[in-house]
């Protein structure tokens, strides 16, 4: 049986020197969040665990009052502890999103108390982590006591990401809706990169797509294609029009065939409806969705990526702007590994070629501090509203023309003579 009770009880199992993880996505678990941050007198040195996460804004426990209660270790930095990172009060714990898992499970990264934001009850006495299976799985598996909110608006989604009811050892019964993310609507640049991306992508492709106006614009440019499948990190609304006009089929995929996968998800209440006991959907654990040994096993896997900025040798940046660390690795390693081993696989970085102040994206040299997400060797092709430059196979010099010719006008000649005085005649030779 459910042992319900209030949020100011539930949290009262959080002790002293606890490890606590809180689910993310859109999903954080606010009531609990806030009961937990109101018992601070309380407690001390509370090491918190959060991962990509989309909060309604700054978490209640960053604030100079908590810094010796709640140590933030943070797998992802998301929009509701950035400022609190930035400022130097928690720490950023770098991993590829799907070696996470690992971590708790090997008990590197223990975890004493998980607190989730799960559907209601199945008729079987299940409830669903709805809209956040990644680190949820792992950190449940190993965490020694489970406090979830039992929340009306959450949706039911099939997979590994449910708990019988009698493993919560304190539930609250709420009615807390969902953070809704805005479809981002493609700019004409944007809408340009996505062109060019659709048009590499043939029929049968798995598609592992992002967030934001450039995934938006390429899922926009695949309504005549056919027989697509879905094996992503993020469901969002863009996907939506594809599934109902069966272009995404699944059809072809070879791991769970006739089913779209993903790990999380973040959209708007349309998208968490149609995931409410959708048979056509699995959330599974981020190291099960995100291992690149199972994402090549799919066929044309379609791995679609953005970053900060890129360098003349093909290093991206996607995770820093300079020393300051503004989100995470994610999945993009993940998957373009999985989707350059995967039989006819491509791989793209999407990026404008500036940014909105009017700096380059594509750069001589990485801005200093900034880290490589994804390595130079990993790269196939890097897209702009300019074109797409092929950069597999290719040596220094000619990586460095390929990625001019798709750089930002103004930025070019700047670059050119960077390349020149880096890559001497072999550049030159090319021109």
């Amino acid at each position: 049986m459910a042992h319900y009770t209030t949020a100011a009880e539930a949290v009262k199992l959080i002790r002293p020197h606890s490890s606590v993880y809180i689910q993310g996505s859109t999903s954080i678990p606010e009531v609990l969040v806030q009961a937990m941050t109101d018992r601070a007198d309380e407690l001390t040195d509370v090491t918190v665990y959060s991962g990509f996460a989309v909060g309604r804004g700054d978490a209640p426990y960053c604030r100079p009052e908590y810094k010796e209660t709640f140590l933030v270790n943070s797998l992802f930095v998301a929009n509701n502890i950035r400022r609190w990172l930035a400022d130097g009060y928690g720490q950023s714990i770098p991993a590829f999103l799907g070696e996470i898992p690992g971590l708790f499970r090997s008990g590197m990264l223990p975890v004493d108390v998980a607190i989730l934001n799960v559907s209601r009850p199945n008729a079987e006495g299940f409830c669903s982590y709805g809209v956040s299976a990644d680190l949820a799985v792992s950190a449940v598996e190993m965490a020694k006591v489970v406090i979830a909110q039992v929340n009306e608006a959450m949706p039911f989604s099939y997979g590994d990401a449910v708990i019988h009811i009698s493993k919560i050892a304190a539930a609250v019964e709420v009615n807390d809706p969902l953070v809704e993310v805005p479809t981002a609507v493609p700019s004409e640049t944007e809408l340009r990169i996505g062109r060019y991306i659709a048009e590499m992508i043939p029929d049968g492709a798995t598609l592992q797509i992002g967030v934001g106006g450039i995934p938006n614009a390429v899922l926009g440019a695949l309504s005549d294609h056919k027989h697509l499948g879905l094996h992503t990190e993020a469901m969002t609304d863009g996907v939506l029009p594809l599934i109902e006009r069966g272009v995404i089929d699944n059809s072809q995929k070879a791991v769970l065939p006739g089913k779209s996968v993903g790990s999380l998800a973040l959209g708007s209440r349309r998208l968490y409806d149609y995931m409410d006991y959708c048979q056509e959907l699995e959330m599974r654990d981020v190291a099960w969705t995100n291992d690149p040994f199972r994402i090549r096993q799919n066929p044309k896997v379609m791995a679609i990526n953005s970053a900060v900025e890129v360098d003349l040798t093909g290093q991206v940046c996607a995770d820093s702007v300079g020393t300051r660390i503004i989100s995470g690795v994610g999945g993009q390693h993940d998957f373009m590994y999985g989707g350059s081993l995967s039989e006819g696989g491509k791989t793209f970085i999407a990026i404008p070629s500036i940014t909105e102040k009017g700096h380059s994206k594509i750069k001589a040299m990485l801005t200093p501090g900034a880290g490589v997400v994804t390595t130079r060797h990993m790269i196939q092709h890097i897209v702009t509203e300019y074109g797409v430059a092929h950069l597999q196979g290719k040596n220094l010099a000619q990586r460095a023309k390929a990625l001019i010719a798709v750089a930002h006008p103004s930025a070019r000649e700047e670059l050119e003579k960077a390349a020149c005085e880096r890559f001497g005649y072999s550049f030159l030779r090319l021109k």
